[in-house]
């Protein structure tokens, strides 16, 4: 679901204040089960399913085995990226060693090092496109978009001048390597639910 708050965005003027106020009343208007996010100014809302869970959760657990219960790993936590009104709600991302939230009490995304994005129905065109150019824009070094309905994972690297540079798709069940990323991991597939 998708609702356009061109008037109130422009009302509410650009300054960091009135984006905050908009993420105050984006949180008192979704429902519970659905997730909230700001993509390019427009409110986009989708349910939160069993199958996306049990996919961030495997990809969750394989990474902290690998970083530590200690590693700055984040699931549904704002984060503002470049562009106008960019505030995503990441399914997981990961943080550098070291990040620290700023003065606003909010993550910077010069310091995410990794993206984990499960494809809703709803919201695909996000994952694949806005979002996808966002990250790229930020630099954020790896872009996992997994879809659930195809049974893929699409992998998205060296990011410059606004793009991912390397992309590859994977079938569920390959591994996601990694390793020459500056994550130095392999993720396991093989669990992945089908929606």
């Amino acid at each position: 679901m998708t609702i356009a708050l061109t008037d109130r965005t422009e009302m509410a003027g650009n300054d960091d204040q009135s984006f905050d106020e908009l993420f105050e009343l984006l949180y008192e208007i979704v429902p519970e089960g659905y997730k909230g996010e700001i993509v390019g100014g427009a409110v986009h809302m989708s349910p939160q399913r069993h199958t996306h869970w049990a996919i961030i959760r495997s990809v969750l657990r394989q990474m902290e085995a690998r970083f530590g219960e200690d590693s700055i790993i984040e699931c549904d936590v704002r984060l503002d990226l470049p562009g106008y009104r960019n505030g995503f709600v990441p399914d997981l991302f990961k943080l550098s060693d070291g990040a620290e939230i700023n003065n606003k009490g909010k993550w910077q995304y010069q310091d995410v090092e990794f993206v984990f994005e499960v494809v809703s129905r709803e919201t695909a065109d996000n994952d694949y496109g806005k979002k996808k150019a966002a990250y790229a824009a930020g630099d954020i070094p790896v872009y996992v978009i997994v879809d659930p309905y195809t049974g893929q994972c699409h992998v998205h690297t060296e990011p410059k001048d606004g793009e991912y540079r390397a992309n590859r798709t994977l079938d569920f069940g390959d591994p996601v390597d990694l390793t020459s990323t500056v994550l130095g991991l392999s993720l396991t597939t093989r669990s992945f639910p089908r929606d």
